[in-house]
């Protein structure tokens, strides 16, 4: 690798392109990273960490609610400022990015500041310059993609979202998956009349029916105006409004749009397309178990693979990809099976391993868990809000193959299920653990009855 002026060169200083740089650089390998945005990427960025905060500040509302019930007397209505949790935003990103840029500098890796373009197997121009390196690695995340519609340049994309200059009194989201779900019932819980659209019948397609059926009714209860089966036939500029017309005849005004319709790979401009790298059939990276592309001395991994975009996903494909070019480990497939994920709507949604629909299909015969209650908190507050909790067993061998949860800090509590799954613990295990009482999370040890094979 001496022949080379770097033994790594990283494109993207998102999670998975910053662990791979500093992991690989903690092995002696000589490192540089370019990235012409921000550090963090999405997720520190326009994802996760900003959307959890805005989650965060949307539960207050609910919260100042249902403290009458327990005693609490507090001046109404509460007044909400956009522009203070806006701008408080802001300054923790700021944080964090220099946080990113420290473990860069801490780790001995280069950091160049621009969009990157690979010449060819082992050189990269950035910045102005050329440079060249052993292996080089692809790991620039996903752009948001808005369809083709009338009146489509006034929609904003999730990038925009947080630092709208004005809060929307009234607010849409196009989509149905996770994202558009969010979205919706954080502006709900800020105080937007929000609404969300979206062609099929019922949003969160992948996740278990059951689930998706009890989240949407729940967000309904909460006051988002959910409209299935349909979808936008045009969008009008009206003044300070948007005038959106559906293809179901509906009509609706609104202060901003957001459409949550997906990400795609963010390779414009990389030069990839001059040297033929092999493609995925939805236009991602194709990469083997060692995360090499069709030219093996270019790697890929992240959202730009086809792989979960989820961010712990990133880190783990990072330092297995550095294990196996760094550290001379065998090369052995990551297992992508049982990897647990939360949904930040109102309420949350926590969930790993196999929906319902899914078991059935794997397994000859399943037993389903379910507990459907009120949960004690509520006995006071008098919210109406439910919380569902479920099992998925293998009736064959007794092994839990899926948990879900919807309810209060349901990622929160999802998180150790998810290591009880991820270890084949059997349902007799779970029974034979001790719950904690009085809590919600005992439900998924004293549920013994089955509610259906």
């Amino acid at each position: 690798m001496a022949d080379y002026d770097y033994d790594l060169f990283v494109i993207g200083a998102g999670s998975g392109g910053v662990r791979a740089a500093r992991t690989a650089a903690a092995t002696g390998a000589r490192v540089a990273i370019a990235e012409d945005r921000y550090l963090g990427g999405t997720c520190v960025n326009v994802g996760c960490v900003p959307k959890k905060l805005y989650s965060y500040a949307a539960h207050f509302h609910e919260a100042f609610t249902d403290s009458a019930g327990f005693g609490w007397q507090l001046p109404q209505p509460a007044q909400f400022d956009w522009a203070t949790l806006r701008d408080n935003k802001i300054e923790e990103i700021k944080r964090l990015n220099g946080i990113y840029g420290r473990l860069l500098d801490g780790a001995d890796v280069r950091l160049i500041h621009g969009r990157a373009r690979i010449v060819d197997a082992h050189r990269v121009e950035v910045a102005g310059e050329t440079v060249s390196a052993a292996k080089i690695l692809v790991a620039v995340g996903g752009w948001p993609w808005i369809p083709d519609f009338p009146g489509k340049e006034y929609a904003i994309s999730s990038n925009e979202v947080f630092d709208l200059e004005t809060f929307p009194k009234r607010f849409l989201v196009l989509g149905g998956g996770y994202i558009a779900v969010e979205f919706a019932s954080i502006f709900n819980g800020l105080g937007s009349d929000s609404h969300l659209i979206y062609r099929g019948e019922l949003f969160l397609r992948g996740f278990d029916h059951e689930v998706r059926e009890f989240t949407r009714d729940e967000m309904m209860k909460k006051g988002v105006k959910l409209h299935f089966e349909t979808t936008i036939e045009s969008v009008e500029k009206q003044g300070d409004a948007l005038k959106v017309s559906l293809t179901n005849g509906e009509v609706l005004e609104v202060d901003a749009l957001l459409a949550a319709t997906g990400r795609r790979p963010h390779l414009q401009g990389l030069g990839l397309d001059k040297l033929d790298i092999e493609l995925n059939s939805d236009g991602t990276l194709k990469v083997n178990d060692r995360f090499e592309t069709s030219i093996p001395s270019i790697l890929a991994l992240g959202d730009v693979t086809g792989a979960p975009e989820l961010t712990p996903v990133a880190l783990a494909e990072a330092m297995h990809m550095t294990r196996v070019h760094f550290a001379d480990e065998q090369a052995t497939a990551l297992d992508y099976d049982n990897i647990a994920t939360a949904v930040f709507c109102h309420p949350n949604i926590g969930t790993v391993g196999l929906s319902e629909e899914a078991a059935r299909e794997e397994f000859d015969a399943i037993r389903v868990y379910t507990a459907d209650f009120r949960p004690m908190k509520h006995t006071l507050s008098g919210s109406d809000e439910r919380c569902l909790m479920k099992l998925i067993v293998d009736d064959a061998s007794d092994r839990v193959v899926g948990a879900h949860m919807v309810g209060e800090d349901a990622g929160e509590l999802i998180q150790g299920i998810a290591i009880a799954v991820r270890a084949k613990l059997t349902k007799a295990d779970f029974d034979a653990t001790v719950g904690i009482h009085p809590t919600g999370a005992e439900e998924f040890v004293t549920m013994r009855t089955p509610t259906r094979r």
